[in-house]
């Protein structure tokens, strides 16, 4: 996977704001006057403007909620579309790790899942950022 962008993205400072989950579920691409958020291991992403994640299109499924298990599993099933990922393989943590480095090269963060408790893995204590 490639992690830098094609043309170079300006992005704003990183928010650490704190976003429920009853906000973040309304930011999911179908909802006027809301920004289109996917949130992964519980660091919230804006990509508002792509239409990847607009709805009907293929990465919809992953807007308004934190979609890390899904994104590690690279599934585009709903149910899988959910916040817990520890308990993963070692092979889809590495694909969790790479999707959120993705995500910080091409989104602005907006901030942090209120309550999440996903950010590392507390067996390894791997980091978000790694």
């Amino acid at each position: 996977m490639s992690f830098e962008p094609k043309t170079k993205v300006e992005l704003d400072p990183p928010k650490d704001d704190v976003i429920s989950l009853d906000y973040l579920s309304k930011c999911d691409g179908q909802r006027e006057g809301y920004p289109t958020y996917v949130a992964i291991k519980g660091t919230v992403f804006d990509v508002s403007g792509n239409k990847a994640y607009a709805p009907g299109a293929s990465y919809n499924v992953f807007a308004g909620k934190d979609a890390s298990r899904g994104l590690a599993q690279s599934s585009l099933k709903a149910e899988e579309c959910r916040p817990e990922w520890q308990d993963l393989s070692a092979e889809h943590k590495k694909t969790l790790a790479d999707w959120y480095t993705f995500f910080s090269k091409r989104y602005n963060i907006k901030g942090k899942v209120e309550g999440a408790t996903n950010f590392t893995d507390e067996v390894e204590g791997t980091s978000a950022a790694s």
